[in-house]
């Protein structure tokens, strides 16, 4: 007989742990789907275009030539030499492979920085609204992620003048994503290096997660900044990236991290005690991700990305949502919703899935600064499901 564990039996830091919302309205969404509804997802922060064609060929050699034993934790040597010299070819910088270290997904490279580093009882600064699994992954670690408010006056960023007035004793690491979840926005570089400083000057690290690298869109004011955070240097900085997004693995979990050597060779040893290595098949298939012909494929998809930001952006705007600045990366919007519908997000998340199905993501999965009053929108379909989920959604406002 099976039965349930007593909550008694369960850590405190495993109570607290809050769902993600939009899961709630994924299934959900399935359920309609099985009963005969069409449904637009635009709440799942995943690409809809495959895996590129270079990198399945890469794991079919692998696989037929029976490359699937274990790598060493810090992953194949000859993967991490490919992200230094990606590092190189992209950003001129010289970053030694010794520096890098592959992870199951970005995922496992914050979890290896957050242990390498924080301890119970230390603070992490961050921006609210974000990602909602760095509060998640930090409060297990009974580490407090202390969330600042950031909103469009900071193109939702943080800013170093937030950080100091906020700063205690308990301080450890200031984390900051750029291009960031959900708001799609790119932190400047100035700004960057300026928390960079405060950060040297207080003993504490820069967690720097760049996982969206690569998916950056000019705007009105120019280019949007493309060289990553390794520009800073090397002391107490740290960064993730990711093959999932800008490369299409996600599935695939293989993330990467960069950091200090000796905090690698550090974070190398809880590696082999917490998941041993990341996926070998997926380290091998990665490996092509930085051939000329792959980039190209990405290159293309990052164009369709920026062409359907700039499809769903001024329809959204005409429907009443207020999306005061151009996002300049990822493939998220998000948008304040129409005062004159009376409804908070999670109302209005709900509502719009069963009643005009489309799916949204709740402000309230990103945090608690006005998140009642925000969604996120995933430009990951089509252009022409875009049109259609503007259509479904300006007639359902009608009926309101």
């Amino acid at each position: 007989m099976v039965t349930s564990v007593p909550a008694s039996r369960l850590s405190r830091q495993a109570r607290a742990v809050a769902p993600f919302h939009v899961m709630r309205l994924l299934a959900r969404a399935g359920e309609l789907e099985r009963a005969g509804r069409t449904v637009i997802h635009l709440e799942v922060g995943e690409p809809d275009f495959p895996t590129p064609a270079p990198i399945l060929d890469a794991a079919r050699q692998a696989l037929t030539h029976g490359q699937v034993r274990y790598t060493p934790a810090a992953g194949l040597p000859s993967l991490r030499q490919a992200v230094a010299d990606y590092y190189g070819d992209r950003d001129d910088l010289d970053v030694s492979a010794s520096r890098i270290l592959m992870t199951p997904g970005a995922s496992g490279a914050l979890q290896l920085v957050f242990l390498a580093l924080l301890e119970a009882g230390d603070q992490v600064i961050l921006c609210d609204p974000s990602y909602p699994c760095y509060r998640q992954m930090l409060g297990l670690m009974g580490v407090e992620p202390v969330a600042l408010p950031v909103g469009p006056d900071t193109d939702y960023q943080l800013t170093v003048a937030q950080a100091a007035r906020a700063w205690t004793s308990r301080v450890r690491a200031v984390l900051v994503a750029s291009p960031a979840n959900p708001t799609g926005s790119s932190i400047a570089p100035d700004q960057l290096a300026a928390l960079h400083q405060l950060c040297r000057e207080r003993g504490a690290a820069l967690i720097v997660d760049e996982i969206y690298q690569g998916l950056t869109y000019p705007d009105t004011d120019g280019a949007a900044p493309e060289r990553g955070a390794l520009a800073l240097g090397t002391s107490e900085l740290y960064v993730i990236n990711s093959f999932s997004k800008y490369f299409g693995m996600t599935g695939w979990r293989l993330g990467w991290l960069v950091g200090p050597e000796d905090a690698v060779e550090v974070m190398d040893r809880i590696a082999q005690n917490l998941f041993i290595a990341a996926s070998t098949p997926a380290q091998q298939a990665a490996l092509a991700a930085f051939d000329p012909a792959t980039r190209a494929i990405l290159e293309t998809r990052r164009a369709a990305f920026q062409r359907r930001r700039d499809r769903l952006l001024p329809a959204l705007r005409e429907l009443g949502f207020a999306i005061p600045r151009i996002p300049t990366g990822a493939f998220y919007l998000y948008a304040r919703l129409p005062e004159q519908l009376g409804l908070d997000s999670m109302t209005l998340a709900t509502r719009a899935l069963e009643e005009a199905g489309v799916a949204l993501t709740p402000g309230q999965d990103f945090g608690h600064h006005e998140a009642a009053s925000h969604v996120r929108f995933a430009y990951t379909r089509a252009s022409a499901e875009l049109d259609v989920a503007i259509q479904r959604l300006r007639t359902w406002f009608a009926g309101l």
